[in-house]
């Protein structure tokens, strides 16, 4: 396995490198172009391994002093827990950054523990005090997810402000429960049995509507910032004319700051991360609820899988100290990092902050292109009762 990362880091650079010819910017046309079929292994506890291919590209839609560098990050995997996904996440500036388009596109036949709603859930199946013969605890769920995001905004002057709007659809599709144990004849589970409390079916439900986005963009980079910050504030609509199954509203706010500490070598920083993201009115099923890990990226949450958390309302931050681990280069880095989060669970009067759920880590980077700053980043967190992840990607985490 050592070797296999090592000559993927090896052929990466090599190939990120080969694509670094100087291109002459041209006006209203795609400039400096470059595409990278990277073959692709990473972690996380939620998948387990992940082999495959993860296509790359980078360009520019105007002059660099003025357009951001636009990005799209594919990904075609196979897992160790036998798990498929595919999907297309991408962040297009237009001239000028006079528009920005992104878009967020999968297709998963995936595998996930449950633990249930709240900051409280245990890691062990256990009879839910507050619920009889409803058990709570690590359950597993095989599904089939289809996603489609597509967002569209405009500039407001020359400021770093955008309003827009975009369209989004989850299908959850072919949900199967179950535990690897001997269990009592009254079990059920959570998904279900919050489902048929809230009037959604158990195998398949879909959430489709509009959103509303006011966004500022301010960082240098947006795949790894130096400086400045980053802004979200998205409001969704999910009315049932839409074909949601119910109709509902969220509300997800989203804040970053990279603070420099070396004038000489940014890359050596600290950057703050704040997420919230909460159920306004109506219903959402199960698996539409705000979760853990559940951002654009999936990079919420080191120490804990994916989905370990889950309730009508979250919040998350997250503080990370990065810095280079040579004199004069930046190849190599180091991080550190500390986050926390909480939900809270309607049913049960659980309310946000009544809990935390802290986790902590530390990682290496390695950057194979220094223009746009791709970087492979590697990391180990550890969370609360024994909760911890081996994590590998590309780009930094926010």
């Amino acid at each position: 396995m050592k070797k296999l990362l090592i000559f993927i880091v090896l052929f990466s650079y090599t190939q990120f490198t080969h694509a670094q010819d100087t291109v002459r910017y041209e006006p209203n046309k795609i400039n400096n172009f470059r595409i990278v079929p990277l073959p692709a292994i990473g972690s996380n506890p939620a998948n387990g391994w992940l082999f495959g291919v993860a296509p790359s590209a980078t360009w520019r839609m105007g002059d660099p002093k003025t357009t951001h560098l636009s990005n799209l990050v594919g990904n075609f995997l196979y897992t160790t827990k036998r798990q498929w996904i595919f999907s297309s996440r991408s962040n297009v500036f237009l001239n000028e950054d006079k528009w920005i388009l992104v878009g967020d596109w999968r297709y998963f036949i995936t595998s996930q523990p449950t633990f249930g709603l709240g900051s409280s859930t245990p890691n062990e199946i256990m009879e839910n005090p507050n619920q009889p013969g409803v058990y709570w605890g690590e359950q597993q769920m095989d599904f089939s997810w289809v996603r489609f995001y597509e967002t569209i905004l405009k500039r407001l002057g020359d400021s770093k402000f955008y309003l827009g709007v975009g369209y989004h659809l989850d299908i959850f599709s072919k949900v199967d429960n179950f535990v690897g144990e001997e269990i009592p004849a009254e079990f059920e589970f959570i998904h279900d049995a919050y489902n048929q409390s809230k009037g959604f079916d158990l195998e398949k439900y879909t959430i489709s509507g509009i959103t509303l986005n006011a966004v500022m963009e301010n960082r240098d980079v947006a795949v790894s910032p130096y400086e400045k910050s980053f802004a979200l504030i998205s409001f969704k609509i999910n009315p049932s004319f839409l074909g949601s199954d119910q109709s509902s509203s969220t509300l997800l706010l989203d804040y970053r700051h990279y603070f420099p500490l070396n004038p000489k070598r940014k890359r050596h920083l600290i950057g703050i991360w704040g997420l919230g993201n909460f159920l306004v009115s109506g219903q959402l099923p199960y698996m539409g609820l705000p979760s853990i890990g559940y951002d654009m990226f999936g990079r919420s949450g080191r120490g804990y899988a994916q989905g370990r958390f889950r309730g009508e309302s979250m919040v998350y931050s997250e503080v990370e100290y990065r810095f280079p681990l040579q004199r004069t280069k930046d190849t190599f880095g180091g991080t550190v990092f500390v986050n926390a989060a909480s939900f809270s669970n309607r049913d049960f009067n659980e309310s946000l902050f009544n809990q935390l759920n802290p986790g902590y880590g530390i990682g290496l980077r390695v950057m194979i292109n220094k223009e746009n700053r791709t970087t492979i980043t590697a990391d180990y967190g550890f969370g609360q009762k024994g909760n911890s992840g081996f994590y590998l990607n590309i780009n930094e985490s926010f």
